[in-house]
């Protein structure tokens, strides 16, 4: 946790929000690792879609060993050439890498002071980055955490016009096991957010 989040009050259902997009983008960053995958068994949910969602997710990272996880990702998102999936805003809305939702996103991260990492060189709409970003903004890493409405412009000019199909194709994927998990809770999760937004537009 940075200093910034530390000043700020945050709402405990607001942290909850921000730590599944984190644990989303962690998880979609890179392979899993032991350590996230021990972590990711000892989630449990409630017995709403979600809560399943999350139970099964756990199930399978319980059984999933980090090779076959490493060779699960690079299946999915890295391939010979390149993998089953581009899971990047631009490609899944125009068909095309580096296109116009891209040059919107980076307009935005400026607007909100978001700096794309030093050691990161793959374009900023990938759903890793943006479920890290969106994260970021509900607790305040990039200065005062964003409100609600700054949140649901966010959400829905960059996450939800492809979020749920990438996910469902995440699900669905040749190359899912436990990927296939992580799909299904962030389609669930994708669902939620995108209703509550609706629910609460002004």
């Amino acid at each position: 946790m940075t200093l910034a989040e530390q000043s700020f009050e945050i709402d405990p259902e607001d942290r909850l929000r921000a730590d599944l997009y984190n644990f989303l983008g962690l998880l979609l960053a890179r392979p899993a690792g032991q350590m996230l995958l021990d972590q990711t068994a000892e989630l449990s949910g409630d017995a709403g879609p979600i809560g399943e969602a999350i139970n099964g997710l756990a199930r399978v990272a319980k059984a999933t060993k980090p090779k076959s996880a490493e060779r699960e990702f690079n299946a999915l998102f890295i391939g010979l050439g390149r993998g089953e999936l581009l899971p990047y805003a631009s490609y899944y809305l125009t068909g095309f890498l580096n296109e116009k939702p891209l040059a919107k996103l980076r307009s935005d991260m400026a607007r909100l002071q978001m700096t794309r990492a030093d050691n990161v060189f793959e374009p900023e709409d990938s759903m890793a980055a943006l479920m890290e970003m969106m994260g970021g903004m509900i607790v305040g890493r990039f200065g005062r955490p964003a409100d609600l409405e700054q949140q649901r412009m966010f959400f829905n000019n960059h996450i939800a016009p492809w979020a749920t199909h990438f996910y469902t194709d995440l699900e669905a994927a040749k190359a899912s096991v436990f990927y296939g998990s992580v799909g299904a809770v962030g389609r669930e999760f994708m669902a939620i957010e995108k209703e509550a937004f609706r629910l609460t537009a002004g």
